[in-house]
């Protein structure tokens, strides 16, 4: 059974988180606001759309902040017990400062797994319907691509004709066993090219022996240059954004880049952040606690509200540095992943040492 002073321990935490919550939940909706409404000053819609598209939004980037949020809630909930001498009164009932943190540690690494299993999935979904109706108000909605079993496909129009192009495999600057029809704008068929390898590095594709069919009749010629608004680090951008993807279709994009001989380095990456997310979260709270429980108590909130902020800021250039690694591929993304990670705990061990002794 928990024990009252757990109950209360748990309660007060909550609490200040929610407080904590609310507000960068508020501020979030404001900013993403301006955002939207900047985004669509052009087009002719109502003041709803922003609004709507910020809700849509907001979820997804709450979810990104979290850690920095249970950093601050820490932060607030250690000076609310301080400010009532409330730390007195446990310690009174032989309560240590470890038992303090491994109390409200255990309730974030709780609340972890719920925000991976529910407020992610909500959130990707929610972030997938966000960019679905921006993309309609996209400069760049004349052309997509998405990634299936069957390899990749890519409708480009350009130059008064819509091109539908399928490949079975990307290897570096190449795409292989590549089939473009050719529409014009009232999709009607112009011609269908086959090409064994092509050379996507810039806009203007370079297309090896390929067969031309026009008009029933199909004939070889030795290279092409074919003119398209893709390239080789667009193609790569068009699938960065993972967060618009729950966890069952990050798995099952994953084969299908495996199919395709896309890297998957990146989305293994992704998928690694959350499988330690509960962690994440509860160092963050630890490294918190114990920054409290060591600094003077009767230091204002202005200056734990800094000191939290320069934290957050000093903990997102460290995760910074280690995505980096992941995209360069200089060291394992396991490593890049974890890294910060086993960085954050023996910071967190070294604090704990002597923290019953404050």
């Amino acid at each position: 059974m928990i024990a009252i002073y757990q109950k209360h321990l748990i309660y007060s935490f909550l609490k200040s988180f929610l407080k904590v919550c609310v507000f960068f939940f508020s501020l979030i909706i404001i900013l993403n606001l301006f955002e939207e409404i900047s985004f669509l000053k052009n087009s002719d819609t109502g003041y709803y759309l922003p609004l709507f598209l910020t809700l849509l939004n907001s979820l997804s980037v709450l979810f990104d902040v979290l850690p920095f949020i249970f950093l601050i809630s820490t932060l607030y909930f250690f000076t609310e017990i301080l400010d009532k001498n409330e730390l007195i009164v446990y310690k009174s009932f032989g309560l240590t400062n470890s038992r303090i943190i491994k109390t409200i540690a255990a309730t974030t690494f709780a609340v972890g797994i719920f925000s991976i299993i529910i407020l992610y999935n909500i959130s990707s979904n929610l972030k997938f319907l966000y960019l679905d109706i921006k993309n309609d108000y996209s400069k760049d909605d004349k052309y997509l691509a998405v990634v299936t079993a069957n390899g990749l496909w890519i409708k480009d129009e350009i130059n008064g004709k819509i091109n539908i192009i399928n490949a079975a495999k990307i290897d570096g600057n190449y795409l292989l066993n590549v089939l473009i029809t050719q529409l014009d704008l009232n999709f009607e068929f112009k011609k269908l090219i086959r090409s064994s390898n092509v050379n996507i590095k810039d806009n203007n594709w370079v297309l090896k022996d390929p067969y031309i069919t026009i008009d029933n009749k199909t004939k070889k010629i030795d290279n092409l240059v074919f003119q398209t608004n893709f390239n080789k680090q667009k193609i790569k951008n068009l699938f960065s954004n993972l967060s618009s993807l729950n966890l069952w279709q990050l798995k099952k994009l994953k084969k299908d880049y495996e199919l395709l001989g896309y890297s998957t380095i990146l989305l293994s990456a992704h998928q690694h952040k959350l499988y330690s997310y509960p962690l994440y979260l509860t160092i963050m709270v630890c490294i918190s606690s114990i920054l409290m429980l060591n600094i003077k108590h009767n230091n204002s909130k202005a200056f734990n509200l800094i000191l939290g902020i320069l934290i957050s800021v000093l903990i997102y250039y460290i995760n910074y540095f280690f995505n980096v690694l992941i995209e360069s591929k200089n060291i394992p993304f396991v490593v890049s992943i974890w890294g910060p990670q086993l960085l954050l705990i023996l910071i967190t061990t070294i604090g704990l040492v002597n923290i019953n002794e404050k």
